[in-house]
């Protein structure tokens, strides 16, 4: 357990004020991660940090646009003055448009890929020159997809951006590792939130459940070993790696 233990660590979490994003950080401030949370809906996050800080935890709120370069420059100032230099980057903010192929417009387009793949390299870009200069020994996690690894019917847009953040995370960890900087990715597979609860909660969603090798979606909480495996010293070795957390979808039968 020492080997996950984030005591004094300084993180940062996008896209925190919901799902994915915002048990991320409550994961890394039960760590003991001083924790900065990221997201364009920062009235979202005062809860958070809330919630966080009752729990006897760090955390402090910046507004981020991760499609705007001045926004995450400032954003991760502001971290940065309140907590110090950023040792454990968590790149999760990102955005869907479900369409067929056919019915992908370039406004679809480029509203996927500026947030999903240009936003999470403006945010690694940034907080990889300061740990550079700062001279930190860092983990980034960028959080990518199964669908970066596979295809889905109408979500080829989003499973290219996702894609291109796995081969991101690979360039970098090769690029990075004489730095001392270790870059992997998680790939989660269906887990319910804010984004895709409609779909699970109705009757083709369940249907495609049932369809899955594990036949049910993932709990949050089966997300918190990988992301401290990453972000820790457990994984100090590990660098250039995707992992699809599941549960053996990936590995589903023809």
């Amino acid at each position: 357990m020492q080997e996950h233990n984030l005591q004094g660590k300084v993180a940062l979490v996008t896209g925190a004020s919901s799902g994915l994003g915002a048990h991320f950080a409550k994961t890394l401030a039960t760590a003991g991660a001083n924790v900065i949370v990221a997201a364009r809906r920062a009235d979202r996050l005062q809860s958070l940090v809330d919630d966080i800080q009752t729990a006897g935890g760090k955390a402090h709120a910046v507004s981020m646009d991760v499609t705007n370069s001045d926004s995450v420059k400032a954003a991760v100032d502001e971290g940065e003055a309140t907590f110090g230099t950023i040792e454990v980057l968590v790149n999760n903010a990102g955005v869907a448009d479900s369409r067929r192929f056919i019915n992908v417009d370039e406004d679809s387009w480029d509203f996927v890929m500026e947030a999903n793949l240009k936003g999470a390299w403006r945010v690694a870009n940034e907080v990889a020159r300061r740990m550079i200069s700062n001279d930190i020994a860092g983990a980034i996690v960028n959080i990518a997809s199964i669908l970066g690894l596979r295809q889905g019917f109408g979500e080829s847009t989003y499973a290219v951006s996702k894609a291109g953040v796995v081969q991101m995370t690979k360039s970098m960890a090769l690029e990075l590792a004489s730095k001392g900087i270790r870059v992997n990715a998680i790939c989660p597979g269906y887990f319910k939130t804010e984004m895709n609860a409609d779909y699970f909660d109705s009757d083709k969603g369940q249907t495609f459940i049932k369809g899955t090798p594990s036949r049910r979606l993932g709990e949050l909480q089966e997300l918190e070993g990988p992301l401290l495996l990453l972000c820790g010293d457990a994984g100090t070795f590990i660098n250039g790696a995707a992992i699809p957390v599941d549960g053996g979808h990936l590995v589903s039968s023809l």
